[in-house]
């Protein structure tokens, strides 16, 4: 005789059959079914102080672990909670995986006013997610749960959404035979790498680009790097690959010195990144130069099509890609790769202004008073500057919302998403006044959890970068100016460990003491209260 399982049970086994440990959500009664089977289960369950923390959390988790964040939510007001979240997934390339609740199939399109009724939730989740469906048919399942992992880990990752109506979620289901999704990537084909590998071995000054889609590929990256003697340029999703090699560039392709470096390139290959606006024309001035025989390698054939020509384009992942055209180099003879890198990122330091370059000073000082650390950051005028340029020890080490979709409040709960991941790392919170307060309650998620993040918090008293753009622009600056609580005093409302820094010069102090904690601590840095806080 076959035990049968309600939907919610069967979905949290096929959770756990594709590896799923950590789901972040907040329970209400349209997914009260979808919890059954949870306390049971080997997944670890953590709860946001709002539904747009669970999809940031799910999405720092993602960046850290290279796993889907999952995040679960009700029908309406917690689905539309989390849009914000998963456009920035959708922006950043991150795998995540959204399951809603929906009201009970007959209901649907009917517009009776049911509680958390939306006129057709599907029909707007499925503009933004790259997959979405409605369960209708609760035998369907563990088609459903295959399709969205293997979307998740087969393309360009992003976000995939679940719904599953309520009178669904409690239905009986004969459990089939449980398996983990499979991953389809494509591949190029072998005169395809060849042709690539003809051009960077004729290169005399190549130049390599790396995206976040190159993270999995550093070791091959470092290796053809080293072979054909090229300066490798990290965007903000890659900085850290190459931690320590003469070759890194680690500085953004908005800079002078980057864009130098690229127009006297005879050869530049771009691997895993979509070459968008916030990443090569932060300053939306329109100077980034046409490229001499670029090599493109994306794993979107959508993604190809777009951006600058491509002398190849190279529809593959960046592991793959540049193992393939490694194998067609040996004994390659290196050129002055090493010596072109250090050009360039002395030049991209220099260009910068006194107060970048101390808010970038500021970010040295976190890592090397804690090297092994993770710096999550916001929309703030420090992480602004360490996306122009920051020598970060490691990949995954650095990553914020300040570029791609851009939203503030990101932060303090992916830090938390990310402390999840990898508990053995500090997590630094790097956030503004002004974005903190967005996303404030998720002081206390991280409490729950013992989450080791320190937040820092960067306070200029508002909205400063704004504030001085609309000085420049010749506007009048008008609500600018938000107050803010006394941060030191909401920490220690939630018992945790705070203190306003006296001066900057006591950062490294402060960072050791709350990186030996256990569990979540404060700082804050004030444009005014703290000495040193700006050039």
């Amino acid at each position: 005789m076959t035990t049968t399982k309600t939907v919610g049970e069967a979905l949290v086994d096929l959770l756990e059959a594709n590896g799923v440990e950590v789901v972040f959500g907040i329970p209400g009664v349209h997914t009260v079914e979808l919890y059954r089977g949870l306390a049971a289960s080997k997944i670890r369950h953590v709860t946001p102080r709002h539904e747009q923390g669970a999809g940031f959390m799910a999405d720092g988790y993602a960046r850290v672990s290279g796993k889907p964040g999952v995040a679960l939510v009700i029908t309406g007001p917690g689905l539309t909670n989390t849009i914000t979240a998963m456009a920035q997934a959708r922006q950043d390339s991150i795998p995540m995986l959204v399951i809603s609740g929906v009201n009970r199939r007959d209901s649907l399109g009917h517009g009776r006013g049911l509680l958390h009724e939306l006129p057709d939730q599907h029909g707007m989740i499925k503009t933004l997610a790259l997959y979405s469906h409605t369960l209708l048919n609760p035998d369907d399942l563990p088609f459903v749960v295959d399709r969205a992992f293997s979307v998740l880990l087969s393309g360009r990752p992003g976000p995939v959404h679940i719904e599953i109506p309520t009178d669904v979620m409690a239905a009986r289901i004969e459990p089939k035979t449980i398996r983990s999704a499979a991953a389809t990537r494509p591949r190029s084909d072998s005169e395809t790498l060849q042709r690539a590998a003809i051009l960077c071995a004729d290169a005399t000054r190549p130049v390599i680009i790396c995206g976040g889609g190159a993270l999995t590929a550093e070791a091959e990256v470092r290796a053809l790097a080293e072979q054909i003697g090229a300066p490798v340029v990290t965007t903000v999703n890659a900085r850290g690959m190459l931690a320590g090699s003469p070759l890194r560039v680690p500085a953004s392709p908005s800079l002078k010195a980057v864009r130098s470096l690229l127009k006297e390139a005879d050869l530049v290959l771009a691997l895993g990144t979509e070459m968008g606006q916030t990443d090569y024309d932060m300053y939306a001035d329109g100077g980034f130069p046409a490229l001499r025989n670029l090599i493109r390698t994306d794993i979107d054939a959508a993604q190809l099509a777009r951006g600058p020509h491509a002398s190849l384009s190279i529809l593959s992942g960046a592991k793959t890609a540049t193992a393939g055209i490694l194998a067609f180099l040996p004994g390659h003879a290196p050129k002055d790769g090493a010596a072109r890198a250090e050009v360039a990122r002395k030049a991209a330091l220099k260009e910068l202004t006194a107060k970048i370059r101390a808010e970038i000073a500021v970010v040295d000082a976190v890592y090397k008073a804690l090297p092994d650390c993770t710096i999550v950051g916001d929309s703030t005028q420090a992480v602004y500057a360490g996306n122009l340029y920051c020598d970060a020890p490691r990949q995954r080490s650095w990553f914020n919302s300040a570029t791609g979709y851009g939203a503030l409040g990101y932060a303090p709960p992916a830090a938390v998403g990310a402390a999840v991941a990898d508990p053995s790392r500090p997590v630094v919170c790097l956030v503004g006044d002004g974005g903190f307060q967005f996303s404030l309650a998720e002081i206390g998620s991280a409490v729950d959890v013992q989450a080791r993040v320190i937040f820092l918090v960067w306070n200029n008293d508002g909205y400063q970068e704004i504030e001085s753009y609309m000085i420049d622009s010749g506007v009048t600056p008008e609500g600018v100016r938000p107050s803010a609580p006394d941060f030191i005093l909401a920490a220690k409302a939630y018992g945790i460990e705070a203190e306003r820094l006296a001066s900057v010069a006591d950062l490294p102090r402060a960072l050791a003491d709350a990186g030996a904690r256990n569990g979540p601590s404060l700082i804050e840095i004030h444009q005014i209260r703290t000495n040193g806080a700006t050039a």
